[in-house]
């Protein structure tokens, strides 16, 4: 398309129109921290011959992919916090058993050993909490969201229990 067509001859695909259309909001809205009411959602949406129901559809969809994308950022912190830990143990384990074996021989011999196949399973930890694709993370989210889960409802009926005992 060229700026010298005119205006009736121009057609989009609906694609072509969520891109122009997102370029154009993020262009207007110089203030990243912006925000928009539901209003005017649902005035732009009226413009465009969105149903109400289908902008509800949509903003429920969305809702619920901002919860997920806030749940895999936890589950992503939580497994770094994990492995800061776990390299934390093996750092002062290994120094202190390398500093025992100096001082006790004078050379370094059996920490190394342990130093080195330790480090094997430290190297594991490391593919494993930094491969954030594949079937063993989506497997480990999962399982990670389920313990989650379970947990805020022991939380929500031990805490709803207490208030009862105290009325």
């Amino acid at each position: 398309m060229t700026d010298f067509e005119p205006k009736s001859l121009r057609s989009y695909s609906q694609e072509d129109v969520q891109q122009i259309l997102q370029l154009a909001i993020a262009r207007q809205a110089d203030d990243q921290d912006k925000e928009f009411s539901y209003e005017l959602l649902l005035e732009i949406a009226t413009e465009l011959e969105i149903s109400p129901d289908s902008l509800k559809l949509a903003e429920r969809d969305w809702r619920s992919q901002q919860s997920e994308i806030q749940q895999r950022q936890a589950f992503d912190s939580y497994r770094l916090t994990r492995f800061r830990k776990r390299f934390g143990n093996y750092a002062i384990v290994n120094g202190c058993l390398i500093l025992v074996d100096f001082i006790g021989g004078g050379v370094l011999s059996w920490s190394l050993y342990i130093l080195l196949f330790w480090g094997m399973a430290v190297g594991l930890d490391i593919w494993n909490t930094f491969q954030a694709k594949g079937e063993e993370y989506e497997m480990a989210f999962q399982k990670w969201h389920r313990k989650h889960q379970i947990k805020q409802t022991i939380n929500t009926v031990l805490n709803k229990w207490f208030k009862a005992l105290q009325a």
